[in-house]
């Protein structure tokens, strides 16, 4: 199982990096190499996904703990 996924959100430009095991949220300030690539694809609309299976962006946690999968 992966304990790191690495996350945007559409509209923002930023990557983000998720620690699970640490339970950590950070901005990734230096994106290279193939993630770098990867991440590119993002100025024209596509996405990368790999291994993660369910991933929502919702308005406020408050959403989610509602159960609304639309915020």
């Amino acid at each position: 199982m992966a304990d790191v996924v690495v996350f945007g959100v559409a509209g923002e430009t930023d990557l983000w990096i998720a620690d699970m095991k640490a339970g950590t949220v950070n901005r990734l300030d230096a994106i290279t190499g193939d993630l770098a690539q990867a991440a590119g694809l993002r100025k024209f609309g596509g996405a990368f996904v790999k291994d993660v299976d369910f991933a929502i962006a919702v308005s406020s946690a408050k959403e989610v703990f509602a159960g609304h999968v639309v915020g």
